[in-house]
């Protein structure tokens, strides 16, 4: 009797502790467990790229390549939680992280099989294991995550276990969480997927790779079936519905990343889940079309590439912008056409004339000299062309910038001083590629021979459309706006005036082309030598765009100009633009007068005289009528003796409406181009006759009265002979105008 009752006590006793065990174990233990620090945190969203309006453009990949996008548990549709829980975990409801019922079954099939048949983990375990750093795969492991899930079930709700876990599910293809999958697979927003597909994304994170949809559709249809009927089986879901879904073919339709935009990752630093751009993504689609569209129709011209970008000038925001005509070309379509430097050609010329307008007084009705004009260089003399090797003669600042003359741009880059004044201009503009030294580029500088970047250059022009306000371009909003006053709003606008002005470049331009468009705009284009790149840039009072057309690899087009090849891009962007936005011009400002002109001699003549021409000045620099002393007896314009060798020379077809005046003061004073001062010559009896011989260079040819007491001088035209000797020589040249003498000492060497 004793014995049965100490056996009674003892059995008690015994139950009592395996139950306080199970209890500890089941509600206590698992608090000395704690939780992955990844299950912690908000799970990692690949960044997203949005336009202006909150659209996305780009989904960047995170750190390990993958994409993410975090859901609420309002956004997923019931049918996605139902198929996952057949799939993976059928009493999800009913257990507490833990399902011992599968547990007991596992374990029974493993040992009546001898191996593993099927696990027993359950959601809440699953999520444990993903969010916790790779670990050896051991029974310490498993215990360990079970009493983690056993944790998380007495402290998160079933909602917030299940989100948690579909946000960071593996559906392959690098694809995490549910969100992206059904973008990736489907480009659908989850809430517009249909059972079937639901049923196929829950089959899934099985077996990621082994189920692939793309790769083994077969597999992942079969998997997808094995989860309907599990659905059904459970009984909560209409049985019409599974009969359908069954049926239902597998439409996959995988995302190819063909992004608009795709230049734009790399301009992204900041990896926050959603950032802001000043990028407008319809208008980016529509300039990618026209550029692609563009550069197919000249590909016969060796046209492979263009770049295009878009300024809002009230803000300098960058409404679009196009790298390249094809991301995925392998000869450098990856390359940024908006940040790769370039030559401009005469795309510079503007900043020229404007900054001879502020430094040196021109105006539109300025007249410039276009005539043969050599320069010496530190290669020797220089004697620049026109792009058609022509020379006009005198020509107004509008004419000259209207048709892009190359030889008035480099005298008054010349008469500015040299190349210095526009460097250090075009640097205060925002072109940051230019090398310190202004003099390695020369003159040439307003030619385009310095590289620059089409954004920054689009940027310097859309500072002439915001009339001299200065500011840096934004892609990615921002509170800071720091604004510098560039140049004077009246030769901002003089600019303006003449680079919208149609009649004035008629003559190099022929009407009707790309650079007319039905609304006022001024524009500019320019190729750079060699055909190896062409460019169009202009602006509205609205927006400024920029176009940049040639080859990666240096490849030079096929005679191809930038009104032939960036043109017809920024005709188009410029329509596209207005499309829905009405264009406007700019008011003109005060202290500008209406004028009319002789564009043979830029005086003042009544506007209704047959060569009139309307022009603007500045108030205060209207320049002198015209009399009777300015022409000759049949009405010709008289030139003064800086034009004397070209109104000579074959160039001269305005013989009916100009002539020469020899005993005019010439209207720039006499400079000597060659030779150097202190030169020294050396003399070589080897070389034919002529070695011994110099004949020297002034802007003004056959102008000056040359004079030696040591060497022999024959008179020549348009400049004398000079017979060199050795020795030590002083050579003077006077100007018979002024009187002014240009001493030169030149010293002759024999070998």
């Amino acid at each position: 009797m004793k014995l049965k009752s100490k056996w009674r006590r003892w059995s008690i006793l015994t139950l009592g502790a395996l139950a306080l065990t199970g209890v500890l174990g089941w509600f206590v233990l698992p608090f000395a467990i704690s939780l992955p620090a990844g299950l912690l945190e908000n799970p990692a969203a690949s960044p997203v790229l949005l336009d202006r309006h909150g659209t996305p453009i780009l989904h960047l990949t995170l750190p390990d390549s993958s994409h993410a996008a975090p859901v609420a548990w309002e956004e997923i549709p019931a049918d996605l939680v139902a198929c996952t829980l057949a799939a993976e975990d059928k009493r999800f409801y009913q257990h507490g992280g833990i399902d011992l019922l599968a547990v007991l079954r596992s374990t029974r099939d493993c040992l009546a099989r001898r191996r593993i048949v099927s696990g027993a983990s359950t959601i809440t375990q699953q999520l444990i294991k993903i969010s916790s750093p790779p670990a050896k795969r051991n029974i310490f492991t498993k215990i360990h995550e079970a009493l983690a899930a056993r944790r998380l079930e007495m402290t998160w709700s079933k909602r917030r276990i299940l989100t948690a876990y579909l946000d960071r599910l593996d559906y392959g293809n690098l694809r995490t969480g549910s969100v992206e999958a059904a973008r990736f697979y489907f480009q659908k927003p989850l809430t517009d997927l249909s059972l079937a597909e639901c049923a196929l994304l829950a089959g899934l994170p099985q077996a990621p790779t082994r189920l692939n949809p793309i790769n083994h559709p077969q597999r992942s249809t079969v998997r997808r079936d094995t989860v309907l009927r599990r659905l059904a089986a459970a009984g909560n879901t209409d049985s019409a519905r599974i009969s359908a879904a069954l049926t239902e073919p597998v439409t996959l339709r995988p995302l190819i990343e063909s992004q608009p935009a795709p230049w734009l990752a790399a301009q992204a630093a900041n990896l926050k889940s959603q950032i802001p751009t000043t990028l407008d993504l319809p208008l980016q689609r529509d300039l990618e079309a026209i550029v692609r569209e563009e550069t197919v129709k000249l590909r016969e011209a060796n046209l492979r590439h263009a770049a295009v970008v878009v300024i809002h000038n009230p803000t300098g925001e960058i409404l679009a912008l196009v790298s390249s005509a094809n991301w995925n070309d392998p000869r450098g379509g990856q390359l940024n056409g908006a940040l790769t430097p370039r030559s401009p050609g005469s795309t510079l010329k503007p900043f020229t004339y404007l900054l001879a307008m502020e430094r040196n007084h021109r105006i539109p009705s300025s007249i410039l000299a276009d005539i043969p004009s050599p320069f010496r260089t530190p290669q020797g003399l220089d004697l620049p062309e026109n792009y058609d090797r022509c020379y006009r003669g005198p020509v107004t600042l509008r004419t000259a910038l209207a048709c892009s003359l190359n030889v008035p741009a480099l005298r008054e880059l010349n008469f500015l001083g040299g190349p210095r004044p526009l460097h250090d201009f075009l640097e205060d503009l925002g072109i940051t590629t230019l090398k310190p030294d202004a003099n390695l580029y020369g003159l040439g500088l307003t030619l385009g021979n310095a590289p620059v970047r089409l954004l920054e250059l689009t940027n310097a022009y859309a500072t002439l459309a915001r009339q001299g306000s200065y500011f840096p371009p934004v892609l990615f909003p921002s509170k800071l706006d720091v604004r510098h006053k560039m140049f004077d709003v009246r030769s901002a606008y003089l600019i303006a005036d003449i680079l919208s002005d149609p009649e004035a470049r008629a003559p190099s331009f022929q009407p009707g082309g790309p650079l007319d468009l039905p609304f006022r705009c001024a524009v500019k284009t320019g190729t750079s030598s060699d055909f190896h790149d062409n460019w169009c840039l202009g602006f509205t009072p609205e927006f400024t765009v920029g176009v940049w057309a040639g080859n990666f690899e240096q490849q030079p087009m096929k005679g191809l100009s930038g009104i032939a090849g960036a043109g017809p891009i920024f005709h188009r962007a410029m329509l596209k633009l207005h499309e829905n936005i009405k264009p406007t011009w700019f008011a003109k400002p005060n202290g500008l007068a209406e004028i009319s002109i002789d564009p043979r001699n830029g005086k003042l003549i009544p506007a209704q005289e047959k060569n009139a021409r309307r022009d603007l000045a500045p108030s205060g620099q209207v320049p002198p009528a015209a009399t009777p002393a300015d022409y000759d007896a049949t009405g010709k314009a008289l030139l003064d003796p800086t034009y004397a060798e070209w109104f000579a020379s074959r160039h001269n077809l305005r013989h009916n409406d100009l002539a020469l005046d020899p005993d005019q003061i010439a209207r720039e004073p006499l400079r000597i181009i060659s030779p150097a001062n202190n030169s020294t010559f050396l003399l070589d009896p080897e070389i034919p006759s002529g070695s011994d011989k110099l004949r020297p260079v002034t802007n003004l040819p056959g102008t000056a009265r040359w004079q030696s007491d040591t060497l022999v001088i024959e008179p020549a035209s348009p400049e004398p002979i000079i017979h060199l000797t050795t020795g030590t020589h002083i050579l003077t040249a006077t100007d018979p105008a002024t009187g002014i003498t240009h001493t030169l000492t030149l010293r002759v060497k024999s070998l």
